[in-house]
């Protein structure tokens, strides 16, 4: 996967021409990248690790594929450089190595050759770095980009031979990972969150479009994600109207997946505010009336719910500066319990209780 991605000519020279203390593998915090990747961060190791578990040889007993340490179905994610040929390796690499490290600096960076000498030059610009085959980090969309696929898609025969559902949130999912990168490249919270659900969204949309079969659970969680965002479209100037969704059509994911995209790509280049962040979070807080609705079925309704809640999390979290008021975290942690179990949920509850979270965020909501 990593080979199709990258042009032919350039080839992995693997985490080791990263390390010299003047480069990544120093001690302060300008240089101490392999460090914390090599120490802390969970892509070192683990992802191998995974595959050599009693539930990976179960589930890849069902999948019929063998050894999940040499299938590419597992280790497209988890092992990215056991589908890389030799021959895309450059010299001295122990190909052995780089494979049970699992995901490493070239994984996510692309294929270092072409650019690991002249990255760190000053007079170059970022589209200078680009084009010599780095990959997009930098910005917002270009982040979503390089991690949405393997913490999204899953495909459907994965998920019922008993792979966990994955729900991609690159938020959450940032502040919780040990990092290497600079304040000044997180981005605000709230538009970190909605980059990331879009470039979510349209993946689902993506996924649904290309496999065969029915595919009941994903759409569901595809069509409640798509609310979500439907929900707050309008909250940027100038970003794209969401497309009507006709049940019936089989161009609907195509559709969705376009705009999905171009709002991902709307989000990323704004300019954001807390202003921003209220809009979004007061469109969802004060969607409790959707929930009383029964023309759609519960489970539907807690797809809805299960996106939302984290993105109240997200936006309340930012307009409070990590001080939340412990009656709006109290309010909160309810929203995440009615949640939590797809088969269990109630959605009068849930939208009691969204009524009630949005009673007590009120004021953080008024505009300033």
């Amino acid at each position: 996967m990593l080979a199709a991605d990258s042009s032919p000519a350039a080839k992995f020279l693997g985490p080791q021409t990263c390390t010299s203390s003047s480069c990544h593998g120093g001690a302060d915090d300008k240089s101490n990248q392999y460090l914390i990747w090599s120490t802390r961060d969970y892509h070192y190791l683990r992802p191998f690790a995974t595959l050599t578990t009693a539930r990976s040889e179960r589930l890849a007993a069902v999948l019929n594929i063998g050894d999940p340490t040499k299938s590419d179905r597992c280790t497209a994610c988890h092992a990215p450089f056991e589908t890389v040929a030799a021959e895309d390796y450059g010299p001295n690499i122990d190909q052995h190595w780089m494979i049970h490290s699992g995901v490493s600096c070239e994984t996510c960076h692309g294929p270092a050759e072409n650019w690991l000498r002249s990255h760190t030059r000053k007079d170059y610009s970022h589209a200078d770095r680009l084009a010599s085959g780095m990959r997009d980090t930098k910005s917002l969309y270009g982040r979503a980009n390089v991690c949405v696929a393997c913490h999204q898609n899953v495909p459907a025969d994965v998920i019922a031979a008993g792979h966990p559902e994955l729900i991609f949130e690159l938020d959450g999912q940032s502040v919780t990972e040990p990092k290497h990168w600079g304040k000044s490249d997180n981005g605000p919270g709230p538009q970190v969150w909605l980059v990331g659900q879009a470039a979510a969204l349209r993946e689902m949309s993506w996924q649904l479009a290309n496999e065969t079969g029915a595919q009941t659970n994903l759409e569901q969680r595809w069509a409640g994600l798509y609310w979500v965002l439907s929900q707050v479209q309008d909250a940027g100037e100038g970003w794209p109207a969401a497309p009507a969704v006709d049940k019936q059509s089989s161009g609907r994911f195509e559709s969705v997946r376009q705009w999905s995209d171009s709002l991902a790509r709307a989000a990323s280049g704004a300019t954001w505010s807390d202003d921003l962040t209220r809009k979004c979070a007061a469109k969802l807080a004060g969607a409790a009336d959707a929930f009383y609705e029964t023309e759609h079925p519960a489970v539907a309704q807690a797809r809805r719910a299960e996106r939302l809640v984290l993105a109240l999390d997200r936006l309340t979290l930012a307009l409070t500066h990590a001080n939340r008021d412990p009656k709006v975290d109290e309010a909160l942690n309810r929203l995440f319990a009615d949640a939590q179990s797809i088969p269990d949920f109630d959605p009068n509850q849930f939208a009691n209780d969204l009524k009630e979270f949005h009673s007590r965020v009120t004021g953080i909501l008024e505009p300033k």
